[in-house]
């Protein structure tokens, strides 16, 4: 039985058994043979010559991770215990299943150096006068922070290695992800809230709210005030937090933002979510191009790479499964049921629920969450001057039907519009133990699909393996029913 994060007692193929800690020289996890086999490919195929060039020069010089990771203070022995079992697991559930896209090789080298490829970027920005701003959610505008000519990077979160220590200062009975998040910060194990200058917040719950203020202790803190509400007098009120947001980047960073530049940052990010987009929409085929494992693992690290590099990645992947559906070939048999996720986000490398749902038949085609439809379905419309921009940068994301919002009827439209267009079996909604917004909303969301005669599935959750057999359990008996 395959263990997941935080992969508590399973034992890494690729790393000796015994000791708990890697060698000091498997930066990330280069050290797994798969994953340092999937750079070197990446350097001798049609990858950017900007890239080809930073993977020989990781390789000539043979960069050691290590000392990066100390020079952001990080705790190396925590750190090298949670990404110990990280290449046996990812061997396991990725690398090994057949008929993968051969484009997915850039996303598992992404992956195969996590700490160390994007945060050597982040580094040299900084040294070059830029700043990284680190951020939690959707809702947050990451144009804005393009433009500026910053990096807008995502938060550790989705293990439950760091829980523990979140314990000691938030509740137990809170959300896992605000738990592991904070525990990344306070045991200092992520490279990418070392980096950051500021976290941005916001306020879609309130455990989020009130861990901020904790977290402020740690790292300087921004917080978003969002709406609870989409009437006319909230979208004005979201507008003015998006304004005052602009004028806080721009004398954080010294850059006055203009309609150029903010045409740009935006320019950039409708690029990240068009290719999502085009990802998303080829799998409506059956049978299914792509494991909906992978493509969880790409609209993860969306929130991680460099949005050019990333776009033109994804790109390249979907003209690949676009001659797979030309071709009527698959990862799956047309008749594997068809399954939609909804609910709660699921950060990176928390790849439970799709992996148990793969691994007893089903193929998963699509997620209305925060790592799914709700980050990319939208873009930023195009406006002629500065002022335009802004206030389409804030329009944008009010579409996004959170369980934040109150009422919530677009979500439960959502729901049913993806299970239409692609004509899933079944949907599963899954929920984050302790997440109230979204547990709550459960109900609505099952007797809306019972209305409709759409099978589903609940499933709460946390981070942890402990309730993997009754998980794998339930899932298999509903794949069952679906047959």
């Amino acid at each position: 039985m395959i263990k997941f994060p935080g992969f508590r007692g399973y034992r890494c193929a690729c790393y000796p058994v015994e000791p708990a800690r890697p060698s000091p020289r498997n930066a990330g996890f280069r050290g797994c043979r798969y994953a340092r086999d999937t750079v070197m490919f990446l350097s001798f195929t049609d990858t950017d010559a900007v890239l080809r060039n930073r993977v020989k020069s990781w390789e000539d010089e043979s960069v050691d991770n290590r000392e990066l990771w100390a020079s952001l203070g990080m705790d190396l022995g925590k750190h090298d215990e949670f990404l110990a079992p990280l290449p046996g697991a990812y061997t396991n559930l990725f690398l090994e299943r057949s008929r993968r896209p051969r484009a997915m090789s850039y996303f598992d080298a992404v992956v195969g150096d996590i700490h160390g490829i994007r945060v050597k970027e982040l580094v040299a920005a900084k040294e070059n006068g830029h700043k990284v701003f680190a951020t939690f959610c959707v809702y947050v505008p990451e144009e804005i922070i393009v433009a500026a000519g910053s990096a807008c990077i995502g938060l550790c979160a989705g293990a439950q290695y760091t829980v523990p220590a979140a314990e000691k200062v938030l509740p137990r009975n809170l959300c896992p992800l605000i738990k592991s998040a904070m525990g990344f910060k306070l045991e200092r194990i992520c490279p990418y809230f070392q980096v950051a200058d500021w976290v941005i917040g916001e306020t879609t719950c309130d455990g989020k709210k009130k861990a901020w203020e904790i977290l402020n202790d740690y790292v300087p803190t921004y917080v978003m005030e969002l709406p609870q509400k989409k009437r006319v007098q909230d979208n004005a009120f979201w507008e003015e937090e998006v304004r005052e947001f602009a004028a806080f980047v721009e004398k954080e960073t010294e850059v006055k933002l203009t309609k150029d530049n903010l045409a740009e940052g935006i320019a950039k990010i409708n690029r990240k979510r068009a290719a999502l987009k085009r990802l998303a929409a080829l799998r409506q085929a059956s049978p299914a191009p792509i494991h909906g494992l992978d493509v969880l693992v790409i609209n993860q690290l969306a929130f991680f790479d460099d949005p050019e590099r990333f776009a033109s990645r994804v790109e390249l992947l979907c003209t690949e499964l676009e001659e797979r559906v030309a071709q009527n070939e698959g990862v799956a048999p047309p008749e594997a049921p068809r399954i939609l996720i909804t609910g709660t986000p699921q950060p990176i490398p928390f790849w439970k629920i799709h992996a148990l749902i793969e691994q007893a038949g089903g193929v998963v085609v699509g997620e209305e969450t925060c790592t799914g439809e709700r980050y990319y379905r939208d873009l930023t419309e195009p406006a002629s001057n500065k002022d335009g921009m802004l206030v389409n940068i804030a329009r944008r994301p009010l579409n996004v039907n959170c369980a934040c919002f109150t009422p919530n009827a677009g979500r439960v439209k959502d729901i049913l519009s993806l299970a239409d267009n692609l004509r899933v079996d079944g949907v599963i909604d899954f929920t984050l133990q302790f997440c109230q917004p979204y547990g709550v909303e459960s109900h609505t969301v099952a007797k809306e699909l019972e209305k409709r005669e759409i099978p589903h599935l609940r499933l709460e959750s946390d981070f942890s393996e402990e309730d993997q057999g009754q998980l794998k359990t339930r899932i298999e008996a509903f794949l069952e029913m679906l047959k």
